[in-house]
């Protein structure tokens, strides 16, 4: 008979095949923690010594790491394109950030217009749906969970471009920004005038692409980091106008 046994080291290959597609395509996030080794096993239907060889595989290739006593974690393969060294540059010159948001107006307003093109109808819903929890988020004055949802808004954008190389181009520029190294996000939304002029341009955006309008989508995302980079602009010369201001102050306590 022509049939040939299918041993154990397919079904591992199978395993590592799956996991490798679900990082790729952004379905399992770096840091986030895998099913135990009975569940997973269960939901992939394979026995636990092929799993035991996939995730071993994927540990030795750099996309899986286990931490003792917590479990096995997708490894945090994001910002590696950047050294530490490049990165301390980019934190202490003022030019790195215009020129990450210019980088960012370009890919941005390109998934944008991908995602008002050929994202799927859920993917369009999931846009949508976090586009309400910033509007909830927004009544509640949170300015953490209002930075919070932002990033999330703009990456479920590039999700929805299906694009692969953008999508993990932005969740690695996107780890850059919550860390601090262009600036500060929360900072954005405690401007006063310029929370509501946000929380109305990312309602232009999630409007354009549930319009499935490419120009408008592209657009309202220029519109939007141009607005960004103004409001970065004007806290830099609020805080320079501060420090002449505490200058003066401390000279004019020393005069006689």
């Amino acid at each position: 008979m022509p049939f040939q046994r299918i041993d154990s080291e397919k079904l591992s290959k199978s395993v590592v095949r799956q996991v490798e597609q679900l990082i790729l395509r952004g379905i399992l996030r770096p840091g986030e923690r895998l099913p135990s080794e009975r569940e997973l096993a269960e939901k992939l239907a394979v026995s636990r010594p092929s799993l035991r060889e996939a995730l071993s595989e994927l540990q030795q290739a750099g996309l899986l790491t286990t931490r003792a006593g917590a479990g096995i974690f997708v490894a945090e393969v994001l910002g590696s394109a950047f050294s530490p060294a490049l990165m301390r540059l980019f934190s202490t010159h003022d030019e790195a950030v215009y020129d990450y948001l210019a980088f960012r107006k370009d890919l941005e307003g390109l998934a944008a217009e991908r995602a008002a093109r050929i994202g799927s109808d859920t993917d369009l819903k999931v846009i949508d749906a976090i586009y309400k929890k910033m509007e909830a988020a927004q009544s509640k004055r949170s300015t953490e969970e209002e930075a919070r949802l932002d990033a999330q808004f703009h990456m479920s954008i590039c999700e929805a471009g299906h694009n692969v190389v953008m999508l993990h181009m932005m969740r690695s520029m996107y780890e850059l920004l919550q860390t601090g190294v262009f600036y500060n996000r929360k900072a954005t939304f405690r401007q006063k005038s310029g929370r509501s002029q946000l929380l109305q341009q990312h309602g232009a955006i999630n409007d354009a692409i549930q319009a499935r309008n490419p120009e408008a989508a592209r657009h309202a995302v220029h519109l939007h980091l141009d607005f960004v980079g103004g409001v970065l602009q004007e806290q830099e010369r609020a805080n320079k106008n501060e420090e002449v201001a505490k200058l003066r102050f401390s000279h004019a306590l020393e005069r006689p």
